[in-house]
């Protein structure tokens, strides 16, 4: 089968896919990626061959303050909204035409994307190909049982938490999200689609043959709607050579009775003091050994900073291969990689609210399998205070050593593999523990 990757140019949204494409690869299917320029490297180095974008501009995290300046100074509505135009709906047309160029020399059977790559509605509709949406966030499909998306709240308990609840989601529809649709639909018109109706959001969920959603039910939020194109599929994990050689220390480990990983991801990680530098300061007496890394940002200056023997600062860690040895995980709320922490049964300490990471430590707390500070910006004192918890109290282990199990039933690729070759049939087989429930 010919198959063609198409990712929006942000490592959330790429990495996590380069295992699929590969175990795609290495079954005899022909896997090649629409990207950004600057991932073409990364798929040179994973052998898939990659049509760069020709109409459409990148926007990622290197460029995006350069490039939208004024981004910074917006919060709330506001920041939705834009991100909602700029980075979600402002390039659907220019990735479509730039598939629909790759599809007379590269005549693809199916389109795997990841959910955010809003151009899969048009590649379905207009060439009627297959889609495959990963999703590689929590699930943003409307609902009556969830808050509203990127306000980073909880799903309310109460009659009356619902029903506000409700009206949030009804004027954000309203005040923003209606915007940002009348745009997505100007763009479909231009393309000769028709326009969506409801919300915008459903679009990724609606639009593709399959969802595939990386997490278990166990760290999604309770929903009584059931979409029967979407399926649970486990953590999907990047591939292993897209990772930087193995950790140079690993002997120090032993040496330490708690370890504790601290990253600050790598889109939101040109300022240090958010959270990798308070994080040093309130830890670096604790007795613990801390290993940071930076996203390949300021690694030296950093080490010039803290030089000390039990802190170990490197430009990347393989997280899968460390995590196994980690006891806490402070991080600013990338969803990789925090459900890469819980598989592995390592509690959450979250800091972070941009780019929809308030609504993934919404679920790290709600699940109670770490500690959300709620902010950008948090203090060494209460990181410290939180880290005490998280590693005296016995419930947060408790907690997400459920999760870990719940994630060892599953086979990510075996799942995938099975609906490809026939959707319907698989249906029924019970060995796969999300079509249990």
């Amino acid at each position: 089968m010919n198959i063609l990757f198409a990712t929006v140019p942000a490592d959330g949204h790429f990495n996590p896919l380069t295992g699929l494409a590969m175990h795609l690869k290495a079954a005899g299917h022909d896997v090649r990626w629409y990207v950004g320029p600057s991932y073409l490297a990364k798929c040179e180095r994973l052998g898939i061959p990659a049509y760069p974008f020709k109409r459409a501009s990148e926007i990622n995290g290197d460029n995006l303050h350069t490039l939208f300046p004024e981004r910074a100074k917006l919060s709330g509505p506001a920041l939705i909204r834009f991100d909602g135009k700029q980075m979600m709906v402002a390039n659907v047309g220019n990735y479509f035409a730039d598939i629909q160029e790759i599809d007379q020399a590269f005549p693809f059977d199916a389109l795997v994307c990841d959910a955010a790559f809003f151009a899969m509605h048009p590649v379905k509709v207009k060439l009627g190909k297959r889609v495959y949406a990963i999703g590689i966030g929590p699930s943003v499909a409307t609902s009556k049982d969830v808050p509203p998306n990127f306000v980073g709240l909880k799903p309310a308990r109460t009659a009356i938490g619902k029903l506000i609840q409700q009206g949030m989601r009804a004027m954000m529809e309203l005040m923003v999200m209606n915007d940002v649709k009348g745009l997505f639909n100007r763009i479909m018109a231009d393309s000769g689609v028709g326009p969506v109706q409801g919300s915008l959001f459903d679009v990724s969920y609606t639009s593709p043959d399959m969802v595939f959603q990386n997490g278990v039910p166990g760290f999604a939020y309770p929903r009584r709607e059931v979409n029967p194109k979407l399926v649970f599929v486990g953590a999907l994990q990047p591939y292993k050579t897209m990772i930087a050689a193995p950790f140079a220390q690993a002997a120090k480990l032993d040496r330490y009775r708690q370890v504790i990983l601290i990253s600050q991801g790598t889109v939101d990680n040109k300022d240090q003091n958010k959270l990798i530098i308070p994080a040093l300061e309130a830890l670096q007496d604790s007795g613990a050994l801390l290993v940071v890394t930076t996203g390949h940002y300021q690694t030296a200056e950093l080490r010039k900073r803290y030089p000390q023997e039990h802190i170990i600062i490197e430009d990347f860690v393989d997280f899968d291969a460390l995590l196994e040895r980690v006891d806490l995980f402070i991080c600013n709320g990338g969803y990789g990689s925090i459900l890469l922490s819980l598989s592995h049964g390592v509690p959450v300490l979250s800091a972070g609210v941009r780019e929809g990471k308030n609504d993934v430590n919404a679920h790290v707390d709600y699940f109670q399998v770490g500690i959300d500070l709620r902010t950008e910006n948090p203090k060494p004192s209460d990181i410290r205070r939180a880290a005490e918890r998280l590693l005296s109290e016995p419930r947060w282990k408790r907690n997400v050593a459920r999760l870990r199990e719940e994630f060892s039933a599953y086979r990510p690729y075996e799942i995938i593999d099975a609906y490809l070759a026939d959707t319907a049939g698989f249906r029924n087989e019970a060995h796969h523990p999300a079509l249990q429930a």
